[in-house]
């Protein structure tokens, strides 16, 4: 009987989407049936089938990469291959093997494709990759990177699809992944109703038949197919914990990780000619039609232009105009599918991704930021911000200076004192922006920060994330990170009061919980001398307190904390995955000193010391 009633609020959800379709259609405002069915005909049926998981898109194999294959040329150097021009290359068959993805590399610039071997051996578009020690963009690889990439991983394979650009074609799109999971309920349920349920002991997926391996799989390849928003959100629940999230959209997720689905060419320069207009190549003297990255918002392409290797990040049509309708809609299924609880305070979390995505989607605010960060880290040793290309820039169209690394978490290859080299710089970094600058680049993803062996530093990228912090809120925070590393119960309570944690009604239980869970992240700052993250068990401690702050939960936390402490936790992460020894009460000592607490520059002392 259950399994029934959850088919039906699943299908009352799609009744909503049915909605979302025809209050955004324009044909069905003026009364215009015929030219909507002729318009629209083709592309629900592709949509629908194509995003439920009945048909499987263009495949693009991973292949080293390929002199000349996918670049094209545009200052008519006798010495080069003469390419077709994008314009001409809109006329022609773009069918040729020489579209697609470039073979995923450790050293690339930007969101690369390759991450993290998938857990789950049964889901679906895998493909076991032997070709892993193919370097891009002809950046060198160290002995250590050429072990990791000789291994064997299985991922996905990145196929090439039209980004569905309007409302409409979204809004299809959402509605077809929701048929796609209501025929995996009802194959699910099918199944439980011969076999019987399985154990609760083995898997999470017992509570629901929405959360069958099957039906999280289904999501997962929808988000990257609709990319935009859709995908973001998915992103961010992919790094959730298992106590937070179930197991089987968890493994699922991992997919999504990997990057999204890509532009074709013709698509591709339908886009640089509206954004940069039709003569953008004379800007340029090649342009690689293969993307270097993939991800929730755009694609990554690299360039020259006088001498200089560019990095072009170029936003999907029609991500920045969907926000809205994408996150309502991601949340209409989490709503029917129940895989949120109720204690994260969804609608407060939404209603800040939107912002966030808004401001993500706006790439000259991105430019702006990015100069701002380059002057703020000029004097700072260890780290390189590149240059802006501001006339190969616009709103949806960011080009920036290429530079090579490796992402932070293939350090782990290198010897232990490179390893404690980056994880105190990232703790440096992090302490840095919050506690001087007031002003954070929020994006945990470990590919926006690039080591460099040669030069020991660290590259940083994509600041389309950045945000500042309010003087009231960051002496409070500070205060609260102290009391945390110093023990100081009191405080912590008191801090979390006037920062909006907590609304002095809590009970007990709750009570505890919050101020143990601020212990343990101020553990690493807690002692003087190198505090060794591998070793520590930080992520396990928080997460069993998580489940009674959900349950006992007064109140959402405040709007800046969601950015921060995805910044927070992707630095801790990023220390623990590369094993590295940090003095970071040191380097809390090092920015406490010298901060002014107070509006008019007082230096107020707290009630503890951290000497």
């Amino acid at each position: 009987m259950s399994s029934f009633n959850h088919l039906g609020r699943l299908v009352s959800g799609l009744s909503l989407v049915a909605k979302e379709i025809a209050k955004r259609s324009k044909a069905l405002e003026t009364g215009d049936f015929e030219t909507l069915i002729a318009s629209t005909a083709k592309k629900v049926v592709v949509s629908v089938t194509d995003l439920s998981g009945l048909t499987k898109g263009k495949v693009r194999e991973f292949s080293p990469p390929r002199l000349n294959g996918s670049v094209a040329y545009f200052n008519n150097s006798p010495d080069l291959v003469a390419e077709p021009t994008p314009a001409e290359s809109q006329l022609r068959n773009e069918s040729s093997a020489s579209d697609g993805v470039v073979t995923p590399s450790v050293s690339v610039q930007g969101k690369v494709l390759e991450e993290d071997r998938i857990t789950k051996e049964e889901i679906g578009d895998l493909d076991r990759d032997n070709e892993g020690n193919a370097g891009a963009g002809g950046v060198a690889v160290s002995p250590a990177e050429t072990v990791a990439a000789a291994t064997v991983l299985k991922r996905r394979k990145p196929r090439e699809r039209r980004v569905p650009s309007s409302p409409f074609t979204r809004a299809l799109g959402f509605a077809g992944l929701g048929a796609g999971l209501a025929w995996g309920t009802v194959q699910e349920s099918a199944k439980r109703l011969v076999f019987g349920a399985p154990s609760s002991q083995e898997k999470q997926s017992a509570y629901s038949p929405y959360l069958s391996d099957k039906n999280a799989e289904r999501l997962a390849l929808a988000l990257c197919r609709m990319r935009g928003a859709a995908l973001k959100l998915g992103q961010m629940l992919s790094i959730q914990d298992e106590s937070l999230v179930p197991a089987p959209i968890l493994a699922a997720l991992d997919i999504v990780r990997q990057g999204a689905d890509v532009m074709p060419r013709s698509q591709l320069n339908q886009v640089l000619d509206a954004e940069l207009g039709a003569d953008w190549s004379i800007k340029l003297t090649s342009f690689d039609y293969e993307p270097i990255a993939a991800a929730s918002i755009g694609q990554v392409h690299k360039a020259t232009k006088d001498g200089m290797e560019v990095a072009m990040k170029i936003q999907y049509p029609g991500v920045a105009d969907s926000i809205e309708s994408d996150i309502e809609n991601v949340k209409l299924l989490l709503d029917y599918t129940n895989l949120i609880p109720k204690g994260l305070f969804l609608d407060r979390a939404i209603k800040v991704a939107k912002v966030e995505l808004s401001r993500e989607c706006d790439y000259e605010l991105e430019a702006t930021n990015q100069k701002r960060f380059r002057s703020l880290l000029s004097d700072a040793k260890g780290f390189y911000v590149p240059l802006v290309v501001d006339d190969l820039s616009c709103k949806r169209v960011l080009s920036t200076e290429f530079v090579s690394g490796i992402p932070i978490d293939k350090v782990t290859l290198l010897n232990q004192e490179t390893r404690n080299y980056v994880g105190r710089k990232l703790l440096e970094l992090t302490l840095m922006e919050l506690f001087v600058f007031r002003f954070m680049q929020t994006d945990p993803n470990w590919s926006n920060f690039l080591y460099e062996e040669a030069t020991n530093t660290i590259n940083l990228i994509d600041f389309g994330a950045a945000r500042d912090y309010p003087k009231r809120f960051v002496d409070d925070y500070l205060r609260m990170v102290v009391a945390c590393a110093n023990g100081e119960r009191d405080v912590v309570i008191e801090m979390s009061k006037r920062l909006g944690f907590l609304t002095g009604e809590e009970s007990e239980a709750m009570l505890d919980a919050h101020v143990q869970a601020g212990f343990v992240v101020g553990l690493p700052f807690s002692n003087s001398g190198g505090y060794d993250f591998q070793s520590s068990n930080i992520t396990h401690s928080v997460s069993s307190l998580g489940a009674t702050m959900l349950r006992h939960r007064l109140t959402p936390p405040p709007d800046e904390v969601y950015s921060l402490h995805r910044k927070l936790s992707g630095a801790f992460l990023a220390c623990i995955k590369i094993g590295a020894v940090v003095p970071c009460r040191e380097l809390l000592l090092e920015v406490y000193k010298d901060y002014q607490f107070g509006e008019d520059g007082e230096n107020e002392m707290l009630s503890g010391s951290i000497s």
